[in-house]
């Protein structure tokens, strides 16, 4: 199993001082983040896509290729790019030149954005969000295999056998699937034979495992083998010495970032008791020290029929960098050799 982290870049109010880091401020905290992540044995990092006031991850291959130059083996992401609205011409451009820097370390993570802020900034109708994506996925996995493409679609100039350039590293560029749970996105993932990254944010973790195995089944009838089918989840999580201090430096960016976009969308307020329930042991959230998340994680792997790589998203922590770079640590040095560990054992014992 692989261990990341994944951040959305959050402008959020210091849990004691009130105040809010300017953009500059939070890059370069974020940058410290990732170098961090790197020096404790983190697989991988993941930068999402937003384009709103609250949040400064709007070029996610820039805040990566700024990290590739401080970091020497942890795989750098997108988390995810919002490929309804991009042009994938574009978008593998940048992340091959990412490649390069990174010296073959790039992967991108497609999604359609939960956010509704980029398709009339791009000029996108909203409606056509699943043609959109359905169409660009298609064009973006034949970038990935072929240097000179001709192609045709609804919602972009054709191409008549232009090169593309420059070409990644990586013989293949890594593109996972971002998913929520929509069960066409996970029937559309496993056909294309793409790894595939679930957001589970707060719902019952066990309601996805239906969904991963339609995801699995679509794939082997498309002729992919099991192997290449892999499963990613994206949870939120925190880690401090005890649980309670875990909960207590995470609760107050949770309510604030939670509270905001409830406004927006309607929502009733969110409450501590139902942020105590998430990081209870039924709970979605992995929140806690470090044998309480090993726990959770193990019995998340096993409700979802087994994991490939488990994505911590923190950006809703404000209580400072030291408390966030305790828990950067406590997950690459404590809890990500459990997992790897637990899971090596499981393929010993089945062989």
């Amino acid at each position: 199993m692989e261990i990341g982290i994944h951040s959305f870049a959050a402008l959020l109010p210091d849990a004691a001082s009130g105040r809010v880091p300017s953009p500059a401020q939070r890059l370069a905290a974020l940058l410290d983040e990732i170098a961090l992540a790197d020096d404790v044995g983190i697989d991988v990092f993941g930068i999402g896509e937003h384009h709103r006031p609250d949040y400064v991850d709007a070029s996610p291959a820039v805040i990566l290729a700024a990290a590739a130059s401080r970091t020497c083996r942890i795989k750098l992401t997108s988390a995810v790019s919002v490929l309804s609205t991009a042009d994938p011409v574009r978008l593998f451009q940048d992340f091959s030149t990412l490649d390069l820097l990174s010296q073959g370390r790039a992967e991108i993570t497609v999604g359609r954005g939960s956010f509704a802020e980029a398709y009339p900034l791009f000029g996108h109708a909203r409606d056509d969000y699943d043609a959109l994506f359905t169409e660009k996925l298609g064009l973006l996995q034949r970038l990935r295999s072929q240097t000179h493409v001709t192609w045709s679609g609804k919602f972009r100039h054709a191409l008549t056998g232009q090169g593309i350039y420059p070409r990644p590293m990586q013989d293949v560029l890594p593109v996972w699937v971002g998913v929520g749970g929509t069960p066409q996105s996970f029937a559309r993932a496993g056909t294309a034979g793409l790894p595939l990254m679930v957001a589970i944010i707060g719902a019952d973790v066990a309601r996805f495992r239906p969904l991963i195995d339609m995801y699995r089944r679509a794939g082997l009838q498309a002729g992919h083998p099991l192997e290449k089918l892999k499963v990613g989840v994206h949870v939120t999580g925190f880690l401090a010495d005890t649980p309670s201090a875990a909960q207590n430096a995470f609760y107050p960016g949770w309510l604030h970032a939670f509270t905001q976009v409830g406004k927006e969308r309607g929502w009733g307020p969110v409450t501590r008791a139902q942020f105590d329930a998430a990081c209870s042991p039924s709970g979605a959230f992995l929140i806690g020290d470090s044998t309480t998340v090993i726990a959770k994680a193990h019995a998340i792997s096993d409700t979802l029929g087994g994991i490939d790589r488990l994505a911590f998203q923190m950006s809703a922590a404000n209580a400072g960098p030291q408390v966030m770079a305790r828990s950067i640590e406590l997950i690459g040095t404590e809890v990500a050799p459990a997992l790897r560990d637990s899971a090596s054992s499981k393929i010993t014992s089945a062989t």
